[in-house]
């Protein structure tokens, strides 16, 4: 029975990702991500059968979450065994996202699934970086005040991850809208205002 390699995730307006997509550079040999790629992991999955991811995208349709309004907030790195390994932007604030995040895993333990283990650090993924990659200070430092707007994510996506040659391709299988909700709406007034008043 063949299987599907899923993940959820949050997909950020175009202008933001025109953003990110303008500071990926200064990294020799850095793997950056493309415009179809970007996206905030609220929770990876793996490797499933047909039937159990049938019972996951039914399962995510009972998300009840509410918007979320956002910002861009500077950039950071991962290591693995001591070497860097991914580049990304940070997202901020956090709390809304790890709430959504822990609905999401409720959702996904109905069927079958084991709570997510690891610490949720809200981010996007810029970079991916081998033993061949350049040095990444320069990069950090010139991009450690990259801040964007305010926006809002508003819906929830069910991906498939298809890896290939340059790259993994990441197919939506599922789009659950996420609640308006006024409070919500409120706070991304608010910090649209903020920003708006901060430029000269």
């Amino acid at each position: 029975m063949s299987t599907h390699r899923l993940f959820v995730a949050l997909r950020p307006p175009r202008a933001i990702r025109a953003l990110l997509t303008g500071a990926m550079h200064g990294i020799a040999a850095a793997r950056w991500q493309s415009d179809e790629q970007l996206h905030l992991t609220l929770r990876f999955v793996g490797e499933v059968d047909r039937h159990r991811a049938e019972d996951i995208a039914a399962a995510l349709g009972t998300l009840h979450g509410h918007v979320v309004a956002a910002r861009i907030a500077g950039v950071g790195l991962f290591e693995r065994q001591g070497r860097p390994h991914m580049i990304w932007a940070g997202i901020e604030p956090a709390e809304p996202l790890a709430a959504l995040h822990r609905k999401v895993d409720q959702c996904l333990a109905r069927v079958g699934i084991a709570p997510e283990t690891r610490a949720f650090v809200p981010h996007i993924t810029l970079a991916r970086l081998n033993r061949a990659a350049g040095p990444v200070a320069p990069f950090l430092a010139l991009n450690g005040d990259l801040a964007s707007p305010p926006f809002v994510f508003d819906h929830v996506i069910l991906y498939e991850s298809e890896l290939a040659h340059g790259g993994s391709r990441y197919h939506p299988v599922a789009r659950y809208v996420l609640d308006a909700n006024s409070d919500t709406n409120a706070e991304a007034t608010a910090l649209t205002s903020s920003h708006v008043a901060a430029k000269p």
